[in-house]
């Protein structure tokens, strides 16, 4: 497998992560199954994958948290595994559940933070940057829970680390608060930062990184920048459509144009490389049948069809 990826990174420059091999287990449970991946500094870099893919353990191996079973890991040219103290100093991470003071306020919780280390941002511009500047003073307790994972956020850039760690860091946030945090993580890339970023929607993987490690079951079943992935996978459209019975009147795979044909629960989608034709023959297929479709959209491939395409099954499931 791991001779077919691209573990290419950019020319020149100095890798601020490389993973040779990795491997982790709980019990019979193999969580980790063989990653191998390099992330060059100034990079951000998504792994992409569903719960319980992997992705959050390796994180907490990379940072120092987790002991690996197997494998070479390095960050900023150090083993976490014999070097953890030296490395969590130029690092900033943002986990998924983050145990804080409950009574203290945002800002006491934040200057707290920033009292673990030498150097520092701003305490105000920092909570300004996530978003919380008019709950400032208000304690920890109650914060909502997307404000909760903002002030994550806010800890983990506040030493001016070199690598900054983001585990799902979207989750609970609504649209709106998502995006201004996208705005953040590609400041922190303006600034020349590395940002390791673990996700499972696929707009914000496509939106945000450089490149892309396509997780599951523990393995790397894809790597690339996201419209590379795209581009590999795919060279035509999908029409997706809500007609679950129509497939039992007319063969869909044999409609002009037509490549592949998923369905998932009530949807089907045809990829296809002649959309104007093969939506000409869905609907006189409709027609005929008497089962008029709905809910009709024509795009592009996205890297949530790469996904589906590999394994069979979306990233949510």
């Amino acid at each position: 497998m791991l001779d077919s990826l691209d573990l290419s990174t950019t020319p020149g420059a100095d890798p601020a992560i490389e993973v040779r091999d990795l491997y982790k287990s709980y019990g019979a449970v193999r969580a980790v199954d063989g990653l191998s991946f390099s992330v060059p500094t100034g990079e951000i870099f998504g792994m992409l994958g569903p719960n319980g893919a992997g992705k959050s353990t390796t994180v907490e191996i990379l940072i120092g948290l987790r002991q690996r079973d197997g494998g070479e890991v390095r960050v900023l040219g150090r083993d976490p595994k014999r070097h953890p103290t030296a490395i969590k100093r130029r690092i900033g991470v943002q986990l998924q559940i983050t145990a804080l003071y409950p009574r203290l306020t945002v800002q006491e919780t934040v200057k707290l933070f920033a009292s673990f280390f030498p150097k520092t941002l701003p305490v105000a511009k920092t909570i300004a940057r996530v978003g919380l500047e008019e709950k400032a003073g208000d304690r920890v307790d109650r914060l909502s829970g997307g404000q909760a994972q903002r002030l994550s956020v806010a800890l983990a850039m506040i030493n001016d680390g070199d690598i900054i760690f983001l585990d799902e860091p979207t989750t609970g946030l609504d649209p709106q608060a998502r995006r201004s945090l996208w705005d953040v993580i590609l400041e922190l890339k303006e600034a020349g930062k590395t940002v390791f970023l673990t996700t499972h929607y696929m707009d914000e993987a496509e939106r945000l990184c450089d490149r892309v490690a396509v997780v599951d079951h523990g393995q790397i079943i894809a790597m690339g920048s996201p419209a590379k992935l795209i581009r590999d996978n795919f060279h035509e459209q999908a029409l997706e459509f809500n007609q679950p019975a129509l497939g039992n009147h007319v063969d869909l795979q044999t409609l002009p144009g037509v490549i592949r044909m998923q369905r998932e629960g009530e949807i089907t989608t045809l990829y296809t490389d002649q959309a104007p034709r093969t939506i000409a023959a869905l609907m006189e297929a409709s027609a005929n049948a008497n089962l008029p479709v709905s809910d009709m959209t024509v795009r592009q491939a996205t890297l949530e069809d790469v996904f589906l395409k590999l394994t069979g099954r979306r990233i949510r499931e």
